[in-house]
């Protein structure tokens, strides 16, 4: 069994061996493909709280969900817009178990670059990042090599 790894040791080895194949950690991750349709969000919240019940961390199931569901909502919409064929290149989620952390990600097609910007709460869009950011240790990006990126959230388990 690997030794715990820390959110700041998680983000330092991700560029130098690459988000992709951090994400290919054998039975301690799970992904999803998913169609870039609306009810692809809820698929995925599924999925999340499954998983997460699986792995003995029932208590970030809320929390993951919710940010699983702004990821992948605005994966669905950035897909739309990319020059990419979508069965090239599909939206995936991710969940990778890294004791005491889960790293919960959403890949996608497009390389629009996700940019918090200032949450309005009255109206219904611009608010998903700062959700991620709220909920979650820590998010960030990593461009893909294929192309598109995969937007990840980390989170703190047994907390």
């Amino acid at each position: 069994m690997l030794e715990p790894v820390s959110a700041a040791h998680c983000l330092e080895v991700t560029p130098e061996v690459g988000f992709q194949r951090l994400l290919l950690s054998g039975d301690r991750a799970t992904t999803c493909p998913l169609r870039p349709q609306a009810d692809s969000v809820k698929t995925a919240r599924d999925v999340t709280r499954a998983t997460l019940r699986e792995w003995g961390f029932p208590e970030l199931g809320d929390d993951a969900a919710l940010v699983v569901s702004e990821l992948v909502t605005n994966a669905v919409r950035y897909a739309c817009y990319s020059t990419r064929h979508f069965e090239d290149h599909p939206i995936t989620l991710m969940l990778l178990r890294l004791s005491p952390h889960v790293l919960l990600a959403v890949s996608d097609p497009s390389d629009e670059v996700p940019t918090p910007k200032e949450p309005d709460f009255v109206s219904e869009h611009g608010r998903g990042l700062h959700i991620v950011e709220t909920y979650s240790t820590c998010w960030g990006w990593d461009a893909l090599d294929e192309g598109g990126k995969a937007v990840w959230a980390l989170f703190l388990a047994g907390h």
